[in-house]
């Protein structure tokens, strides 16, 4: 993401520089990684099957897109693979096949794809297998909607790190610091009095790549008693799973917590972060926007 998007130096829209680069308006870069990547099918019977185990992958990343992992044909248990009828077309990288991935009962459709004859500016293509990681049941127990049920069918490993939503990029970087700066969150409806949700001289601001700085407030800063549980979760590769809560009355999913954050978001366990319609952070008094 880091790299792929604004203000990525292989995204379309880059940050000042004094320098241009040399290609296309499109750009693909292939880079290895040294973790050992594995990917498990769920059965359909309780059990998994390994379809990929390989300390070779690569990350491919490509202007405006999220970076996919690449790994050796040797690396692919071609006996899990079925022959499918879909076909792509990537004027940067070529015609591409697809294969289903068979494990035991069950069926992951188009699960990996090829580039045998790629275009002739992604030569390193030709012998290596791209992985839809999309078409997996990756989402665990505490990111279901309501919270709880059964483990993901799927998983994709990072050595021993299940890899949540999509790979991670190694230049995607989260730094989560305490602070002594005055966050105020206000609800604003129209034509009412604002009323203020939290306040705190005590955040914790996070810093991640691409985003705007957003602002944690500790448990004792919420006015909970104005805040009612959301069965919303989402999934963050890089910090985690957040559950949501909304203004009691007001605009829903308004507020998220990561009750156990991965670790580079670890300094935001159990705090509070606030993003919404009529939903106002200020930060030592200026406004902040989205």
């Amino acid at each position: 993401m880091a790299l792929t998007t604004p203000p990525g130096p292989l995204s379309r829209r880059t940050g000042d520089t004094n320098y241009t680069v040399d290609g296309p308006a499109h750009r693909i870069l292939l880079t290895p990684t040294d973790k050992r990547v594995r990917v498990l099918v769920g059965d359909g019977a309780g059990g998994r099957r390994t379809v990929v185990d390989t300390t070779r992958a690569l990350l491919l990343h490509e202007t405006g897109l999220l970076p996919r992992y690449y790994v050796p044909v040797e690396d692919v248990d071609a006996d899990l693979l079925l022959d499918s009828d879909t076909s792509t077309h990537c004027p940067f990288k070529g015609d591409a096949t697809y294969a289903h991935v068979r494990a035991g009962e069950r069926t992951a459709p188009d699960l990996v794809w090829f580039y045998r004859d790629p275009v002739a500016t992604m030569p390193a293509l030709a012998g290596l297998a791209g992985l839809y990681l999309e078409h997996l049941d990756l989402l665990p127990a505490d990111a279901r909607p309501d919270g709880e049920g059964a483990e993901p069918l799927d998983v994709v490993l990072e050595e021993e790190q299940p890899v949540l939503g999509h790979p991670r990029d190694p230049y995607h970087r989260v730094d989560a610091w305490p602070s002594s700066r005055h966050v105020v969150v206000t609800w604003e409806p129209q034509g009412r009095d604002p009323v203020v949700l939290a306040e705190t001289s005590h955040p914790v601001g996070l810093f991640e790549t691409g985003f705007p700085a957003r602002w944690y407030v500790p448990a004792d800063d919420v006015r909970d008693d104005l805040l009612e549980s959301s069965p919303t979760r989402t999934v963050c590769p890089y910090k985690g799973v957040a559950d949501h809560r909304s203004v009691a009355g007001g605009p829903a999913d308004v507020a998220w917590r990561y009750r156990d954050p991965l670790p580079e978001a670890s300094a935001v366990a159990g705090l509070t972060c606030f993003l919404g319609d009529d939903v106002v952070t200020t930060v030592d008094g200026e406004r902040l926007t989205a």
